[in-house]
């Protein structure tokens, strides 16, 4: 793996030579990448556009992200930020420079990544529903030929460059991005397949939620008593992270786990809490576009919400419960506050 390794830390160290000028680019496409732009910018979009795709979305983001901590933890990947210091693989040599930026130490472990997997899972899912739309459309023959050839080009582009950001951040080796984008499209593929996700109940969506939710912390707990600590990567990130302020908690497997877990069970409330918002404005073009809007404003001001990680259990909580709420505000809370203004305009007109 040494030999692997060094090659990933050799392309690493090309990029920020001969691409230093696009950095900040760089820097962007990462945070683009991250399942963070799925939960609150693709799914409320998604979701008063195409309810299925969206509810796909998030089952794919979610199931596709629980997987890569469970490889994570298995294949214990390393991350070039800290192996090119630790390795023996130079010798007397000098180990390469590698550049850090603020976003390049994450706290997990490196293999497969984890946003060329979400962003590989997601944008499967959103091409091919644009595809599938297009046929139910009865779109010319010419036309759709040229619609998949720019749809996949696109993807393909966009799963580049992802890969590029995160191997020039030096928070990847190229043989994890890469395996991180086959996994993402397997996921997706496989979910592609499955029905029962659009007519789930909520028993269903709280047991499922349970289930990742235990499976997760009794595996950490199993290997823990095995003496194997899947949280080593940790102290790598605390001890080689050119900046402390650098480390974030929030790229930690069990801030992941619980951010997935969040969101699932906010997908499940939100799809069946009782509302009565179903009315005459509810399929129109306006409506949709109104709850869209304000969905998006609102969402950008929960993400504002920022906590402490001084204590990590409430941090957990707090982060469970955002991403809970985060799903109820473009399924529930959006829809049947606009329904509620609108009804109550008209009450006022009748009387």
């Amino acid at each position: 793996m040494d030999l692997l390794h060094s090659w990933g830390v050799s392309l690493a160290v090309h990029l920020q030579t001969e691409y230093s000028a696009y950095e900040s680019w760089f820097q962007v496409v990462s945070s683009v990448a991250d399942l963070h732009t799925t939960f609150f910018i693709f799914f409320p979009i998604w979701f008063h556009l195409k309810r299925d795709v969206a509810i796909k979305l998030i089952w794919v983001a979610v199931i596709g992200d629980w997987f890569n901590l469970v490889l994570k933890w298995v294949l214990f990947g390393e991350r070039p930020y800290w192996w090119v210091h630790e390795t023996k693989f130079y010798g007397t040599d000098a180990a390469p420079a590698l550049r850090q930026v603020p976003i390049t130490c994450e706290t997990g472990p490196g293999s497969p990544s984890g946003h060329a997997m979400g962003s590989a899972g997601v944008g499967y899912v959103m091409v091919t529903a644009a595809l599938s739309i297009a046929a139910q459309r009865k779109c010319p023959v010419l036309l759709y030929w040229l619609l998949q050839i720019l749809l996949w080009m696109l993807l393909g582009l966009v799963e580049l460059l992802v890969c590029m950001s995160r191997v020039y951040v030096a928070a990847h080796f190229p043989h994890q991005v890469i395996s991180g984008v086959i996994s993402g499209i397997i996921v997706a593929e496989v979910f592609s397949r499955q029905q029962w996700i659009y007519r789930a109940s909520l028993h269903r969506y709280f047991n499922v939620t349970l289930f990742l939710l235990v499976f997760a912390v009794g595996f950490y707990v199993l290997l823990k008593a095995l003496g194997v600590d899947l949280l080593w990567t940790l102290e790598k990130a605390q001890k080689w992270c050119n900046h402390p302020t650098w480390v974030h908690m929030d790229t930690s497997p069990f801030a992941s786990l619980l951010r997935n877990m969040g969101s699932l069970f906010g997908l499940g409330l939100g799809l069946h809490l009782p509302n009565g918002f179903e009315n005459k404005y509810s399929r129109s073009a306006p409506f949709r576009t109104g709850c869209i809007g304000v969905s998006l404003v609102l969402l950008q001001l929960l993400d504002s919400l920022t906590f402490s990680s001084n204590n990590q259990a409430i941090f957990y909580v707090l982060s469970f419960a955002k991403s809970t709420a985060a799903l109820l505000v473009p399924t529930t809370l959006v829809p049947g506050g606009i329904s509620l203004l609108l009804l109550g305009k008209k009450d006022e007109k009748n009387s």
